[in-house]
């Protein structure tokens, strides 16, 4: 049984940092591409960034580009969210997921179901402001 379990997650002022982790178990983690994703209050989910099976290929949201870094350690079974210069309009519950292939897809960021092998049940994060 596939089990991702979200950590870091917290309250932290404007400007601040927060790494969230993502521990993965029940499948092959270096296998498959990952994908963070968020959802605000009475927003829809949307992906954050995406990172392929390797590592080597990441992709970020317009919004947090040069703010949040993706990366994974494939040895360990975990992904990570390095978020820095945090803003309010980042508070969330974030995610992550485990996909169905080895790359991000094109639509990654609202991807169909068929992509998402298992979603995370979350951390929370907010800034203040």
């Amino acid at each position: 049984q596939v089990q991702l379990v979200e950590s870091g997650g917290g309250l932290v002022q404007a400007g601040g940092s927060l790494r969230l982790s993502c521990t993965a178990s029940g499948l092959i983690f270096g296998a498959y591409a990952m994908v963070w994703f968020r959802q605000a209050p009475g927003k829809e989910r949307e992906g954050v960034s995406c990172i392929g099976s390797s590592g080597e290929y990441t992709h970020y949201e317009d919004s947090v580009k040069g703010r949040f870094t993706i990366s994974r350690d494939n040895v360990k079974n975990t992904l990570y969210l390095q978020m820095n210069s945090l803003k309010p309009e980042d508070t969330a519950m974030y995610y992550c997921a485990a996909t169905a292939y080895t790359y991000c897809a094109s639509s990654w960021r609202r991807p169909s179901p068929a992509y998402i092998r298992k979603l995370g049940q979350g951390t929370q994060v907010t800034v203040s402001s």
